[in-house]
C-alpha cells in the first residue's frame, strides 16, 4: 500500500489515496500504520476517497482504529494532498467527513499549498448533541447549575435544575470533579465532542494522568477530546490536548475551534485568537453574525512510502 506521511502543526497522520489503493480492513490498517515502533507512526490514518456530495471524502481513523468524525489538522492536509498531487486544480474545495461537508480555501506558492483556511461550520453547544449526559456530571442526586444558551446565540440566561427534555441546555463553565479535583468545563462539538478546561499552568499539567479520566468520564457517552487551556491575553491562548483514541497530540484543529468558542462564550478573548500548541500555532476566528468558525494554518508533507498491510 502506498502512503504519504503528513502533519498539521505536528498532528501527524498516514494518508492513503482511496482512489487507487483498495484496502478493506481499514480500521486494522490504521492501528498497524499508526504504531510508532512497528509501523509508520502517526496519530491515525486518513483515507482520501471519492465523494458523491463534495470534491473529496476524508475517512479518518484514530490510532486505536476507531472511526472519528472530523479532524481540523487532517482536513487541511487532505486539501494539500489533493492539490499538490494533482487530483484537483481548484483553490476552493469541498471535503466531506462523516457525512458533513467543509469548505476550504487554499493559499498556493510555486505550485504547492502553503496555507489552508477551513470553514469549520457552527459550533454545537447543546449538550444532547455533543453529546454530554447532564445527569452524570455530578455525583449523587445533586443537579449542577447549567447555562442555557438560546438558539439565536443572542441571550445567555441561568437555569437552576437540569431538565433533560430541554434540548437547548448547554454546558458552559460547569463544575466537574475528576480525580478528586473540581474543574470548570465548557463543552462544544465541532463535529466531534470536546471538553474545554481552563487552567493556570498548561506546561506542567498532568495530562497523561488526567486526560484519560476526562475521556472516559461517564457523562461523555461517546468519550471526549479534552483541551486544557491557559489564557495569555485577549488574542492569544496556550493549549494542550488529550484526544480520544489517541492520547496527547501536538495539535488538534477541532480542539482549537472548540477552545476559542469556549473562550469567547466565557468572555475571556476576542473573536479572533491565535492558539499556541506544542506543534505550532493556528488562527481561529468565530464570525458571530454568521455563526461560523474559521481555522487557518499550515499543512506539511513529510515523505511518501510503501508498506505491506
Amino acid at each position: 500500500m502506498k502512503f504519504t506521511k503528513m502533519h498539521g502543526c505536528g498532528n501527524d497522520y498516514v494518508y492513503i489515496n482511496g482512489f487507487e489503493e483498495q484496502v478493506s480492513n481499514r480500521s486494522e490498517v490504521a492501528v498497524k500504520v499508526s504504531d510508532r515502533h512497528f509501523g509508520i507512526g502517526g496519530d491515525g490514518a486518513i483515507f482520501i476517497n471519492p465523494s458523491d456530495n463534495a470534491d473529496f471524502e476524508m475517512e479518518m481513523y484514530n490510532a486505536d482504529g476507531t472511526r472519528a468524525e472530523m479532524c481540523g489538522n487532517g482536513i487541511r492536509c487532505v486539501a494539500k494532498y489533493v492539490y499538490d498531487k494533482g487530483l484537483t486544480d481548484k483553490k476552493t474545495l469541498s471535503i466531506e467527513s462523516f457525512g458533513k461537508i467543509k469548505y476550504i480555501d487554499l493559499t498556493v506558492a510555486d505550485g504547492k499549498v502553503t496555507m489552508v483556511k477551513v470553514n469549520m461550520g457552527s459550533p454545537e453547544l447543546r449538550a444532547a448533541y455533543i453529546p454530554v449526559d447532564l445527569t452524570k456530571i455530578a455525583a449523587g442526586d445533586e443537579a449542577e447549575t447549567v447555562t442555557v444558551i438560546n438558539s439565536d446565540m443572542n441571550e445567555i440566561e441561568e437555569s437552576g435544575k437540569v431538565n433533560q427534555s430541554d434540548t437547548e441546555q448547554t454546558v458552559l463553565n460547569v463544575p466537574i470533579t475528576v480525580a478528586g479535583k473540581e474543574y470548570r468545563m465548557t463543552a462544544v462539538s465541532m463535529g466531534n465532542p470536546h471538553a474545554v478546561i481552563f487552567v493556570d499552568d498548561v506546561a506542567n499539567f498532568e495530562l497523561e494522568k488526567i486526560g484519560p479520566l476526562f475521556e472516559h468520564h461517564p457523562c461523555f457517552p461517546k468519550r471526549v477530546n479534552v483541551e486544557f487551556v491557559k489564557i495569555i491575553d485577549r488574542k492569544n491562548v496556550e493549549m494542550r490536548v488529550w484526544e480520544r483514541g489517541t492520547g496527547e497530540t501536538l495539535a488538534c484543529g477541532t480542539g482549537c475551534c472548540a477552545t476559542v468558542a469556549a473562550c469567547i462564550l466565557n468572555g475571556l478573548t476576542d473573536s479572533e485568537v491565535t492558539v499556541k500548541l506544542l506543534g505550532g500555532r493556528l488562527t481561529i476566528q468565530w464570525d458571530r453574525e454568521q455563526n461560523l468558525i474559521y481555522m487557518t494554518g499550515p499543512a506539511t508533507t513529510v515523505f511518501d512510502g510503501e508498506i505491506e498491510v
